[in-house]
């Protein structure tokens, strides 16, 4: 065996290697993205681990960094100070400080809801934390949901945050990697819940009253949703999951529905690629609206219809942690009639969100990023 010649395409390995971990996406270029021409700025940077976004309506910007701070973006700075009054947030696995969600009356109330992991009694589970924002400080602060029971493992806290027109929350919750858990109705493994916005039952979830079922769970049968997004036109809530080694999924949320985890799924087991349940389909069990095989690993999820790029309404968009780009879905009510890849590259897009300017919103590997119509 030649040695010299192995070392010289190990080094060439490596070398390549090292280029696409330091490659970064030209932001604050004009890019083109499909019929597109984009500008891609960068808002700020510097943020760890940002998992979550929302857009206050003076136009600054809350980012939630996964180790457990809220940061807070204005004029185009990350102010040096997280916000203070955050609940006792543990960085576990995946889990940690997650989505933010302001609620629908937010300049009437200041109510801002953070999902999180926490820690308990049998381990971790995702909890969801209410208070009032007052400058740079949370006040008011309540617990308002608990996941029962708490695991040990550090997969799969779903935890995205919705509200409906009615003002209703939505929490998804992931499968904590106890597969089975997502089918039984007693507990909140695998589950969507839907709660008034101080954390009350609504009356009419579809499992109020009925004996060893947990009132607050709205569907079940779910791996780890992490997108949520309320369709402008319809108010229906669309979501998409994870699925395994391919099977992402995206649905509308129907009440007391199952989603068929881990009986009926498009994925296969890691590695083996060996079958999952009893196949794609059972009766009782609600197909997916779309469907990804191999999976794109989505995060984060926003209808467009702003006036910006008129070319973009009526779209749907979801980022891509696996393939680091931003898809477009074109639809026609609930049938979704094309896909488009864009931004190839530009980052692990783990939150997208429309901007109340008719931008969208990126957040991507520690900053938040603009799209706008190229000048």
């Amino acid at each position: 065996m030649n040695y010299s010649n192995l070392n010289t395409v190990q080094s060439t390995i490596w070398a390549i290697l090292l280029l696409a971990a330091l490659y970064v996406f030209p932001a604050d270029a004009a890019v083109q993205a499909g019929q597109q021409r984009l500008q891609v700025q960068t808002v700020a940077e510097g943020l760890e681990e940002a998992w979550g976004l929302a857009i206050l309506p003076d136009g600054r910007l809350l980012v939630t960094e996964k180790p457990g701070r809220l940061r807070v973006i204005a004029d185009g700075r990350l102010l040096p100070e997280p916000v203070a009054g955050l609940p006792a947030v543990a960085e576990h696995g995946q889990g940690g400080l997650l989505d933010v969600a302001l609620h629908p009356r937010f300049e009437e109330n200041r109510w801002v809801y953070l999902a999180y992991a926490a820690r308990g009694k049998g381990g971790y589970g995702t909890e969801v934390y209410r208070a009032r924002l007052d400058g740079m400080h949370l006040a008011d602060g309540k617990v308002i949901f608990r996941q029962t029971p708490k695991l040990g493992g550090g997969r799969h806290f779903g935890a995205r945050l919705l509200f409906d027109r009615a003002g209703h929350l939505y929490i998804t919750l992931g499968d904590r990697g106890d597969e089975d858990l997502a089918q039984g109705l007693d507990q909140h493994v695998g589950k969507v819940v839907r709660l008034a916005d101080d954390g009350r039952v609504p009356a009419d979830n579809p499992f109020v009253g009925k004996s060893g079922v947990l009132p607050e769970i709205y569907s079940y049968g779910h791996r780890n949703v992490q997108g949520a997004a309320l369709d402008p036109r319809s108010g229906q809530v669309w979501t998409h999951e994870h699925g395994p080694q391919g099977g992402d999924e995206i649905n509308i949320l129907r009440a007391g529905v199952n989603y068929g985890w881990p009986v009926i799924t498009y994925g296969v087991n890691y590695v083996t690629g060996t079958r999952i349940g009893e196949g794609t389909h059972k009766e009782g069990m609600a197909q997916p609206l779309y469907k990804w095989v191999p999976s794109i690993a989505p995060s984060g999820m926003a209808f467009y219809e702003g006036d910006a790029i008129p070319a973009w309404r009526g779209s749907l968009f979801i980022g891509s942690l696996k393939f680091r780009q931003l898809v477009r879905l074109s639809l026609d009510s609930e049938r979704v009639t094309g896909e488009e890849r864009l931004l190839d590259g530009i980052g692990r897009v783990r939150d997208v969100r429309a901007g109340p300017d008719g931008l969208l919103y990126l957040l991507v590997d520690g900053r938040v990023l603009r799209l706008q119509p190229a000048r």
